[in-house]
């Protein structure tokens, strides 16, 4: 996958700087950096009676676990941490690595000048990997399984509604509403410390959505001059009391600021720095009582920063005149997890997208 996106990203580089420069007088008005870095959401509003179509793929990895800022070992888990749905008394499941692939559709359309409207559906599949420990207690791996889930993830609708622009600046609010249409009863077959394996219901990290009706507020800010672009936006995510299972997934805020260099007009890359918070889940579902951090609501949440590099073009002529392509690798600086969790360890997202 690295060297694919490498690969990828030098082909790309190559092939439309060569383009764009062979067509410097056909780029006037066309560029790259007219969108934010393929990774944030509701970034850019629509002239009237425009609309866009995109495409979007991500996938996530995780590596390892911690508590807090620190690293701990599967052995340290298995022996020192409580389990709350004692017996056993301590977690003998650990979770060691997790992939999320996520494909995501949009469309956006603007009835007026001032609003833009939005709409997401999202298909998810995820990905994780376990150490079973022998009985009650020690060090003893009795063996690995893995789980998965897949299917339609949670519905996103929202309206950006203009409050300021001139020539080189931009603001605009985000205003959205997520549905829940994602399963959050999803099942899998186990491993456990006795030797059985039985089919329950995966633990939180493993469904495919929140199970509540959601709030997403925002505000984006854009800047640009002849070969720099800027921004910077302010994201949440609010859920609208408990769901079905009885608990709320913890209430998330992220504030990214990202710059841009024009290679050539309609080629540019980004650099991208994200905050973000995120609460522990409030409540709990009854289902979900297996001896693995992923079952504690207490063991969600926290406080990350991440980078990312970007690389954005738009063909300003030829057959994909008007074709947006870009990709956004993404590492974690600093990691600071609520509980026992595993931790963020890189992430990359490819997008297309035409407006007409």
């Amino acid at each position: 996958m690295n060297k694919l996106l490498i690969a990828s990203l030098c082909a790309g580089l190559l092939t439309t700087t060569t383009f764009n420069t062979a067509n410097a007088d056909d780029n006037h008005g066309v560029r790259g950096d007219d969108h934010a870095p393929i990774g944030v959401m509701g970034d850019h509003r629509h002239g009237k009676g425009e609309f866009m179509l995109s495409y979007r793929f991500m996938r996530m990895f995780m590596n390892g676990n911690r508590q807090g800022t620190d690293n701990v070992s599967p052995e340290t888990i298995a022996t020192t941490v409580s389990n709350p749905f004692a017996p056993p008394p301590t977690l003998r499941v650990v979770p060691t690595q997790m992939t999320t692939d996520m494909h995501m559709v949009g469309g956006m359309y603007a009835p007026t000048d001032n609003v833009t409207l939005m709409g997401m559906v999202s298909y998810i599949n995820r990905d994780m990997d376990h150490i079973t420990f022998q009985g009650m207690a020690g060090t003893t791996r009795l063996g690995t399984f893995n789980t998965r889930s897949k299917g339609l993830g949670d519905t996103k609708i929202s309206s950006l509604i203009k409050i300021y622009e001139e020539r080189n600046h931009k603001i605009h609010l985000n205003a959205g509403l997520s549905l829940p249409t994602a399963d959050i009863k999803k099942t899998d077959t186990v491993l456990t410390p006795m030797n059985t394996t039985p089919t329950l219901r995966l633990p939180y990290a493993m469904q495919l959505g929140t199970g509540t009706y959601d709030i997403l507020p925002g505000i984006t800010y854009a800047g640009s001059n002849d070969k720099l672009g800027w921004g910077a936006q302010y994201s949440g995510r609010m859920h609208l009391g408990r769901n079905s299972q009885n608990y709320s997934r913890g209430d998330k805020h992220q504030l990214s600021v990202w710059g841009s260099y024009a290679l050539v007009p309609a080629t540019s890359v980004s650099l991208r720095v994200t905050g973000e918070t995120e609460s522990k889940i409030d409540g709990n579902d009854d289902q979900i009582t297996a001896p693995v951090q992923t079952a504690n609501p207490n063991n969600y949440g926290g406080k990350r920063l991440s980078t990312s590099l970007g690389f954005n073009t738009v063909f300003p002529t030829g057959t994909l005149k008007g074709h947006r392509f870009s990709v956004e690798a993404t590492l974690p600086v600093y990691q600071d997890l609520n509980g026992t969790q595993l931790k963020r360890d890189k992430a990359i997202m490819l997008g297309w997208s035409k407006s007409f």
